[in-house]
């Protein structure tokens, strides 16, 4: 019988690395930190490392597995939106790992140069192999999120793929690139796509408007942002409070993870990433859809900006038969800041359905 771990990876500003995601009740979370933290660096680059198995929180996939009673083990891999800061998500997290009676242990990994490094890590950056591979783009994040799960979830393990955002992008990726992957060694049971952004990103509401700030003017931001990151810690989070003051019943979990991104090097790799998404995410891919239509479930939002309504009236009408459902509960496309707990118990719900 195998023992269940719980390994947590994130790759950092400039630097991929692996970090211990610290809930509520970690002791609850047996946890496996070295290889994981290693290979993570390699995948980006990063030649030396000290390890600490006592790292803060931070990530963004999460993968579930099954207790051992069972024959396959399924798991649950969520990707995440950008930026992608596993903080946003804790809320999210915990929800559905209490939902699933605590029998699934949570894996997470983040995007690559969305959050900071500890300082207890003594790392050689290889320009070449990040130059070369694009590790910030999102080509990159698509085969950092494809070597994790080859290096870091048990062949025997079947998933649940969960994507948010840019995250449903990848997962398709995912499963166009490598079928043997999560149809063979690690089965993708099911995958469900929340807010989808899979297509004609810079045609949305939202990207008219993003497009050409983030194509042209990004560089812009760079300054206002290093000064802002000069300022005290509590100073940064009486900005942050300030700024989410308009919120409603806004989720205070989210607020160091916002903190985190006061960084020049965590926001220019972020902003980079939704350029090249502006540029790259264009045709939905039909195809890949198709393949596996029997295991997706899309939700659309009906206030979306990223995805508007549109959207989803399209893609009912190419794929008719297809579980694709449009929210009625008023929930935003950044679900996160405000939904986290009712978005994971209604995930729980499809699941348990299913």
């Amino acid at each position: 019988m195998r023992r269940h771990t719980t390994i947590v990876v994130k790759e950092s500003a400039c630097k991929a690395v692996a970090h211990r995601y610290s809930l509520e009740r970690e002791s609850e979370f047996p946890v496996t930190t070295q290889s994981a933290h290693c290979s993570a660096l390699k995948a980006a680059g990063y030649q030396r490392c000290h390890l600490s198995p006592y790292l803060p929180s931070l990530a963004v996939n999460l993968i579930c597995e099954q207790q051992q009673s069972y024959v396959s083990r399924p798991g649950t891999d969520v990707c995440s939106c950008n930026p992608g800061v596993v903080g946003f998500y804790k809320t999210y997290m915990w929800t559905l790992y209490q939902t699933f009676i605590r029998r699934y242990p949570v894996w997470a990994v983040s995007h690559a140069g969305h959050c900071m490094p500890p300082e207890t890590y003594d790392m050689i950056e290889d320009a070449s192999v990040t130059e070369k591979e694009d590790v910030f783009g999102l080509n990159g994040q698509i085969e950092h999120k494809l070597a994790f799960l080859r290096k870091h979830v048990p062949r025997d393990t079947n998933l649940l793929l969960i994507g948010h955002s840019i995250g449903c992008y990848i997962i398709l990726e995912m499963m166009k690139r490598d079928p043997e992957l999560l149809e063979l060694d690690k089965k993708a049971v099911k995958a469900v796509m929340l807010f989808p952004t899979i297509e004609r990103m810079a045609c949305s509401p939202q990207g008219k408007v993003m497009t050409p700030v983030l194509c042209r003017l990004r560089y812009a931001f760079y300054l206002p942002i290093f000064l802002l990151s000069l300022f005290p810690e509590r100073l940064k989070v009486s900005i942050v409070r300030l700024a989410l003051r308009n919120f409603y019943a806004v989720d205070t979990s989210i607020i160091p993870a916002t903190v985190s991104l006061i960084n020049v090097e965590c926001a220019a790799n972020g902003m980079y990433m939704v350029s090249q998404e502006m540029r790259l995410v264009v045709e939905r891919d039909n195809a890949t859809v198709r393949q596996h239509l029997s295991k997706l479930i899309f939700y659309y939002g009906a206030t979306d900006h990223w995805c508007p309504v549109q959207y989803y009236r399209d893609i009912r009408k190419d794929f008719p038969e297809g579980d694709i459902r449009l929210c009625e509960r008023g929930i935003r496309h950044a679900f996160v800041l405000d939904a986290g707990e009712e978005m994971a118990n209604m995930t729980a719900e499809w699941i348990f359905d299913d």
